[in-house]
């Protein structure tokens, strides 16, 4: 609510206020005037039979009994008048730009719960899939700028750390279960992560076995491979395709020009001993290939089709179940859920690499909350305030936990009932070691886009000369956008 919707709000409810009052005195005295009345007439015959002084005394306990109705209706009636003073007790508002549109009903209320239980205005605006660097940039040039905002890791970090509040001493920070799950800057509490999630190849196990095959058949790229092929060339008999369209549209692109693009990073970081570079030399970027071919050439569209494509489409592809492989994360449990959760599996991203099979699903997270130092003190701590009501309270608890299905850093985190998250902890617990999220460590937006329309092109036309634009991409635009990030 805005400022001048405020004070509209509160002359409205002033007044009523007033009128409430005026009316509750003329209901007292017409009251004290009818008992008066009555006890001077019936009062005084029954006198006789009663007596003087019980007549008297019924006469004072009406009086006082008008008393008391009436200081309890003028209280409410002081009480009404101050509800406006009541209501600024709060001392701040919420604003909270969220970066999973998946969850924004979730967080819409949430915020509902907070507000009728605390009287503080909590505001969640989400922004669209692939949007939230730009609509980030916009809203904080405003006056009523987010109060809570998110970062994607050290990278995201550098854009914005002037406008963190140091979360060191905060309420939340006690909370967490590990420090690890801290984003710091300098000695400085610039973020927090609220979810642990996971990404892989998300499959409908009920297609897989109809096509003759299980998760026990798929051990790395190759098998991945064989089984996948298969199903193509028998997609009219089966009645199904490998793969959901790899759809390259702002809703979708970032599960291949992000997400996928994560897994040659991390081998070349693991082979480097390193966690960041301002130069990547695209030593695994054919493994990159290779998958991506996979991709686009076993999907229920031609590869020329995807720039039109959706991840609506792909939902829906893998919902009526015309495709049993999807790209995506655990976030996507409750959009794919109709499916039958004894149908949900996850399987690694396997991309050709010596000793994958002992390979785990993407495990990490790119989503810190940051507190806008530069709101109002009440803004801060209302928004400290409401982190730390979302991670500890049972309302809060049980929406993160049970409704958006998230893993939450924190020690009041609940056993999972997202099929897909306890489905990517069964490689943890055969030991395998998950794949890290390096892509947080990608110097820019504008790089990502590169890699992006680059993939998007040569799945038109699938030359060497196109992959090397691909290549040319991801390898010279990251020292460009990483050089001028400087």
């Amino acid at each position: 609510m805005s400022d001048e919707q405020t004070k509209v709000f509160s002359n409205v409810r002033f007044k009523n206020s007033i009128f409430f009052c005026i009316w509750s005195w003329i209901i007292i005295t017409a009251f004290l005037k009818t008992l008066v009345i009555l006890y001077s007439t019936t009062g005084q015959q029954d006198c006789l039979k009663k007596g003087r002084r019980n007549y008297e005394s019924e006469k004072m306990l009406a009086v006082m009994m008008t008393a008391v109705v009436a200081t309890g209706m003028l209280a409410a009636c002081g009480s009404s008048s101050n509800e406006k003073a009541d209501g600024e007790k709060a001392d701040g508002k919420v604003y909270y730009l969220n970066f999973k549109p998946e969850a924004d009903e979730y967080w819409q209320e949430l915020a509902e719960a907070y507000t009728e239980e605390t009287g503080v205005p909590v505001t969640v605006l989400t922004a669209a899939s692939g949007e939230y660097e730009k609509t980030l940039k916009s809203e904080m040039a405003k006056t009523d700028a987010p109060t809570l905002f998110q970062v994607n890791g050290p990278v995201g970090l550098q854009g914005w750390k002037d406008y963190c509040y140091d979360l060191k001493d905060s309420d939340i920070a006690k909370e967490l279960t590990d420090d690890s799950f801290a984003l710091m800057d300098g000695d400085k509490m610039a973020g927090i992560a609220y979810v642990i999630e996971n990404y892989g190849i998300i499959y409908n196990k009920g297609l897989l076995k109809q096509a003759g095959y299980s998760a026990e058949d798929i051990k790395n790229f190759d098998s991945f491979k064989k089984v996948v092929e298969d199903i193509t060339a028998r997609k009219d008999e089966l009645g199904f395709s490998a793969f959901t369209s790899a759809g390259m549209d702002g809703s979708s692109d970032w599960r291949f020009k992000t997400h996928l693009a994560n897994l040659p990073i991390y081998y070349e970081y693991k082979d480097e001993g390193i966690n960041s570079t301002d130069a990547i030399k695209g030593t695994y970027l054919n493994n990159y290939r290779q998958i991506w071919d996979l991709y686009i050439n076993n999907a229920t569209c031609k590869p020329t089709e995807i720039s039109t494509k959706t991840a609506d489409d792909a939902t829906a592809e893998f919902v009526t179940e015309e495709a049993v492989f999807y790209q995506n994360g655990t976030w996507e449990y409750n959009n794919v859920a109709d499916v039958g959760d004894e149908n949900l599996g996850m399987l690694p991203i396997y991309i050709g690499m010596d000793g994958e099979e002992e390979q785990g699903v993407c495990t990490g997270t790119e989503n810190y909350w940051c507190v806008n130092a530069k709101a109002s003190e009440e803004d801060i701590q209302a928004t400290l305030d409401f982190m730390n009501w979302c991670v500890t309270s049972e309302t809060g608890v049980q929406s993160m936990c049970k409704d958006m299905g998230f893993v939450i850093p924190f020690n009041a985190n609940l056993e999972s009932e997202n099929v897909l998250v306890n489905e990517a902890n069964k490689y943890l617990d055969e030991g395998k070691t998950p794949v890290s999220w390096n892509f947080s460590t990608m110097p820019s937006e504008e790089w990502k886009n590169g890699v992006g329309s680059a993939l998007t092109a040569y799945a038109a036309d699938q030359t060497d000369a196109n992959w090397d634009k691909v290549v040319t991409a991801f390898v010279d635009g990251w020292a460009t956008e990483a050089a001028a990030a400087k």
